[in-house]
């Protein structure tokens, strides 16, 4: 899997350097938290990342789910700007439009790695 570039290497600055959150900002960030707070969605996104870009069908074969319910994960993440598509003939395909998503999930995963939820024996060498 490929190093996505952490925040300040991609533009913006470090957490610390930050300004505190205000309440509105803090509410925005409950938000996505919740819209991330599926296991549909971030198995979406994982198989997102791993693949590049995905239609529908192709999607709903890997998580096992039917076609109808992955595309109305992908609507709610589409409309977050989550993940973006583009049209080929009569296909649509998905794919992450925030490269900060991947670094979450990353992240995500390294946390429960390294607190021993995730087996190592799990995780392929990054």
């Amino acid at each position: 899997m490929e190093r996505q570039p952490a925040p300040a290497e991609a533009g913006k600055p470090p957490l610390s350097a930050r300004p505190l959150i205000d309440e509105a900002e803090a509410d925005e960030l409950v938000r996505l938290f919740k819209m991330l707070a599926s296991d549909t969605r971030l198995r979406l996104l994982h198989a997102l990342e791993r693949a590049g870009e995905m239609c529908v069908t192709d999607l709903a074969a890997e998580l096992g789910m039917a076609p109808q319910a992955v595309s109305n994960q992908l609507h709610r993440l589409t409309d977050r700007r989550i993940v973006t598509a583009r049209r080929a003939g009569n296909r649509i395909f998905y794919r992450i439009a925030d490269p900060c998503v991947t670094g979450f999930l990353d992240l995500g995963l390294c946390l429960l790695e390294e607190s021993g939820q995730l087996s190592r024996a799990e995780v392929q060498p990054r």
